[in-house]
């Protein structure tokens, strides 16, 4: 339960917590919260996208029973499939923070001094924007812990590059704890990215420095611990899957407009997107090269030999050139 040992009612932390029929893992997710120990006031806010389960039954039920912490948002629309930043505003306005920690529904905390460890950390190093932790990995179907995202075996500042070029899930989502100011000057680009995670991480990373505990704070479910760059890849061209994609690129190569000293570093994460996502079909190939040809005609020469391979590569024989390539020259970015 929450202790609160400071004079000062003002809410420190606000928890962004986005749900949709989560129901299963629900209860586990808000215990989390409400087990947090600190000498400041937090509040979560938990946002219910119109789930068709028993989520905001249950949000309702933990928001009588901890009024000063679970602040419950119901939908009557669904923000999320709107790809407006819809939801990105909603969550924004309802905090009251100076810090804004991230945990999804089917995410959980599991430790109870979380929170006190990043805010006191960010209270004393004000030229760091984010704090992050170690994360363990809990496979549902398994039924039990399978592995640990761990940035780094110890606790250090982690480097810009290896932000960016790790992709969104270098930097477990639950784990993040940032500064709420950044989003004063949030950009576009990033709010219009189809992903949330990745671009705030960067923009972070851009603004001040990031600090990782390598202490478990956290678990993340999921079903395949792959890379991140490994779950986009499907095989297949489809013109709305290749434009939920372009927004990503689009964010990347304006990061590298925008922060010239890690102009490379981005668009290195941007060619390195566009090749390994290569479709199956030599048909879907020729879409794929014309759909992203902007930004293939900024290739460097290794990115744009590696790309004429991929593409004239019949699928069996180009799925053992990816697992080749991915070990010996493109493991820093997955």
């Amino acid at each position: 339960m929450n202790e609160v040992k400071m004079n000062d009612d003002k809410i420190l932390v606000s928890i962004q917590c986005l749900v949709y029929n989560h129901e299963p893992y629900l209860r586990q997710c808000l215990d989390g919260f409400v087990m947090q120990k600190t000498n400041f006031r937090f509040e979560a806010i938990v946002h219910d996208d119109v789930s068709t389960d028993g989520s905001a039954a249950i949000i309702r039920e933990y928001a009588e029973k901890y009024p000063d912490i679970i602040k419950p948002i119901y939908e009557t629309e669904n923000q999320y499939s709107k790809r407006d930043g819809s939801l990105f505003k909603i969550m924004n306005a309802a905090c009251k923070g100076k810090y804004i920690a991230l945990c999804e529904g089917d995410d959980y905390w599991i430790d109870p001094l979380k929170l006190q460890k990043q805010v006191d950390f960010l209270e004393c190093n004000p030229d760091y924007s984010m704090t992050c932790g170690r994360t363990i990995l809990y496979s549902e179907s398994k039924g039990k812990n399978i592995g640990e995202n761990r940035c780094r075996h110890k606790t250090t500042t982690l480097r810009p590059k290896d932000i960016i070029l790790k992709g969104g899930e270098y930097i477990s989502t639950a784990s993040i704890l940032y500064r709420k100011n950044i989003l004063e000057i949030y950009p576009t680009y990033c709010t219009n990215c189809y992903v949330g995670d990745y671009p705030l991480q960067i923009f972070c990373a851009m603004q001040g420095k990031v600090y990782y505990f390598d202490t478990k704070m956290c678990a993340y479910r999921t079903q395949n611990p792959n890379s991140w760059c490994g779950k986009m890849f499907n095989g297949k061209f489809t013109p709305q899957s290749e434009m939920k994609r372009k927004t990503l690129l689009n964010m990347l190569y304006n990061f590298s407009v925008h922060y010239q000293e890690y102009r490379s570093i981005f668009l290195s994460r941007l060619f390195f997107s566009l090749n390994i996502n290569i479709p199956i079909n030599k048909k879907d190939r020729k879409e794929y090269e014309r759909f992203y040809k902007d930004y293939i005609k900024i290739f460097s020469l290794p990115w744009r030999l590696d790309f004429k391979i991929r593409k004239i590569l019949p699928f069996p024989i180009l799925r053992f050139y990816r697992k080749i390539t991915n070990i010996l020259l493109f493991h820093k970015y997955i």
